[in-house]
């Protein structure tokens, strides 16, 4: 059932539910078929994440704004509740965004759930989506810092753009077989089109693709690279990268792959 919030930002715990997390190390990275909107393949969350989580859902009352703030901390845990929300409003208008919004409207019950699905695999690729996860993590703070000194700008979007900008990565990161394009921005597209993801997301690689206009999102999450100094990850918004996949990987978007 979902939950209101009186205003507070807190919840009262009337069943503390136990995490039910499923490792399988045998399956955890084989390729998953990613055909239609219907397949939504888990997405690992950060042990520490669901640690904490656990230690929050035993108080006798929850406060959201500190169970959103460490689900935003971890890419994947961000990732599975953005994706049930929008399977469950996909875009409608009024829809939650807002990670307060979502957690409140589709219960705290269901979001640990979802969360708690697929957790970070022990094998070689552990530390590739650490790193992964850290760099998302750092863009995301200097994107709300950069959001926050702009007047059309929301912290929050900023943040979720910074957050989520290395989605694209995540198909062979985790072994997905099939999105049905090859340039990795496009993906990006893709996919935040097919999980319904928030607009600021879907407009970041909207603005990708037509190479001489960068505005908003795009030049914020540039702009957190910039701040965030060197980073070793191969990021699609890093400039020599970004450089390197106009070059050799740009095509106009076809439009039968985008729905």
């Amino acid at each position: 059932m979902p939950i209101s919030v009186s205003g507070d930002d807190t919840v009262q715990n009337k069943n503390a539910l136990p995490t039910n997390i499923r490792r399988n190390p045998l399956t955890d990275r084989q390729p998953v078929q990613i055909d239609s909107a219907q397949d939504f393949p888990d997405i690992p969350v950060l042990p520490e994440t669901m640690l904490f989580l656990d230690l929050l859902v035993q108080e006798p009352c929850i406060n959201l704004r500190e169970m959103s703030q460490l689900v935003l901390a971890d890419l994947g845990a961000t990732l599975q509740i953005l994706r049930l929300a929008g399977r469950e409003f996909g875009h409608a208008e009024g829809r939650p965004v807002r990670m307060e919004d979502c957690i409140s409207d589709l219960g705290v019950q269901e979001c640990l759930e979802v969360v708690s699905r697929k957790m970070l695999p022990r094998d070689d690729s552990q530390h590739e989506i650490a790193q992964l996860w850290a760099h998302a993590r750092e863009i995301a703070h200097h994107a709300r810092l950069i959001g926050e000194e702009m007047s059309d700008v929301n912290p929050e979007e900023a943040y979720l753009a910074g957050l989520l900008h290395i989605i694209c990565l995540l198909p062979p990161l985790l072994g997905w077989r099939k999105t049905g394009a090859n340039d990795g921005l496009l993906v990006g597209l893709m996919l935040s089109k097919r999980w319904c993801l928030p607009h600021c997301v879907t407009e970041l690689f909207s603005e990708l693709h037509p190479i001489d206009y960068a505005t908003r999102f795009q030049g914020i999450v540039r702009k957190a690279h910039e701040n965030a100094g060197q980073t070793t990850i191969p990021c699609p918004l890093g400039n020599a990268v970004r450089l390197s996949l106009v070059d050799n990987l740009y095509m106009p978007p076809d439009p039968s792959t985008i729905q």
